[in-house]
């Protein structure tokens, strides 16, 4: 059975920073690439970030290019998301993505 448990998310102010952690377990992690989204109250989900199998290729979304960095730890099945510079608009559930698969999520409140 597939699992993806995000952690990590927080109320923090306005150029703050949160690292999001996502633990995933029911497949082989290392084959796979694999992805952040996120769904602000309200909104539909918008996609964030994506990470090859390897870790060595990355994209982001325009929203937060430049503020972000996903990375991954294949021996430990984990998914990470740095984020900086944290905006108000990045308030938002944010989740990992398998294949379609999407885990419970981490709300991150931005707001002073």
């Amino acid at each position: 059975d597939v699992q993806l448990q995000a952690s990590g998310g927080g109320l923090v102010q306005p150029g703050g920073s949160l690292r999001l952690s996502c633990q995933a377990s029911g497949f082989i992690f290392n084959l796979y690439p694999i992805m952040w989204f996120r769904q602000a109250p309200g909104k539909g989900p918008e996609w964030v970030s994506r990470i090859d199998s390897s870790g060595r290729t990355t994209s982001y979304s325009d929203s937060v290019k430049g503020r972000s960095t996903i990375s991954r730890d294949n021996a430990k099945n984990t998914l990470y998301l740095q984020m900086d510079s944290l905006k108000p608009e990045d308030t938002a559930v944010y989740y990992c993505d398998w294949q379609g698969k999407r885990g419970q999520g981490t709300l991150v409140t931005v707001s002073s």
